[in-house]
């Protein structure tokens, strides 16, 4: 854990104005984490420090720092204080289709992937139906470790009809994109996708791959892919580490 490295004198409050004060702290404690200022296990200035430098109330200290526990930018550890966390991916699972590169890039992350299985198998009953094929064809499965900033969050299974996509087996999906290899090799757009989430207990060898702790929960995403003319084309399940995932869902109001 890091040392306190935050000047307090760095925070400027507006006591003239509407907006409220735990409001404007928050928000200069989030800018310079997101600016990184602020690293990874930094540690904050202790409360009764920042009430003394910035002349407010415990109270008021005590919600801006609350919220951004509750939101996961902050960590508290007992009898040492308060510390910044990892930053967790957002994941616009439930509005839009990107790629993992792609999303971690936008997010100014570095992705990478480590490709655990590659090859072709014997059909599966409950997968061959999410991709409408008969249960003695046979799959392509894919499964990927996937990075942000070389820390692991997620394990990504997918599985692919082998009649149509064989020659993706020659490929290299530790680099290359597989909705773009898809478009481009077999001329098939994936234009809609339908999602699945829960909670579950991880498994021994999710928890060792994930490096997460012992009874820890992984969010379970299954998910089938479909191109023009609604014909599925993949279906994939992944785990993601829940301390590292953060997913976004955008609800309108229809009059």
């Amino acid at each position: 854990m890091g040392d306190v490295i935050l000047n307090l004198k760095e925070i400027k409050l507006d006591k003239s104005i509407p907006t409220p004060l735990y409001f404007q702290l928050k928000q200069q404690l989030l800018k310079k984490i997101n600016d990184h200022e602020l690293k990874v296990d930094d540690q904050i200035p202790h409360e009764i420090d920042m009430v003394a430098e910035l002349e407010i109330s415990r109270s008021t200290v005590r919600q801006a720092i609350s919220e951004l526990v509750s939101e996961g930018y902050l960590y508290r550890v007992r009898a040492k204080g308060t510390f910044v966390s990892t930053p967790k991916v957002d994941e616009n699972f439930f509005q839009q289709l990107d790629s993992f590169n792609n999303e971690m890039i936008k997010k100014g992350m570095k992705p990478s992937t480590k490709i655990l299985k590659f090859h072709k198998e014997e059909g599966r009953e409950n997968i061959n139906s999410k991709l409408s094929i008969d249960p003695s064809e046979e799959l392509i499965h894919l499964s990927r470790l996937r990075f942000a900033n070389d820390q692991p969050v997620v394990i990504v299974d997918t599985y692919l009809p082998y009649e149509k996509f064989k020659d993706l087996l020659t490929e290299d999906l530790s680099e290359q994109s597989l909705y773009s290899l898809i478009e481009t090799k077999y001329d098939t757009k994936i234009i809609r996708a339908k999602r699945e989430i829960e909670a579950v207990i991880a498994k021994a060898n999710e928890k060792k791959l994930l490096n997460i702790k012992s009874n820890a929960a992984v969010c379970l995403v299954k998910t089938t892919a479909y191109a023009e003319n609604d014909i599925p084309v993949e279906y994939s399940i992944a785990r993601y580490t829940g301390d590292r995932n953060r997913f976004i869902v955008e609800l309108k109001r229809y009059k």
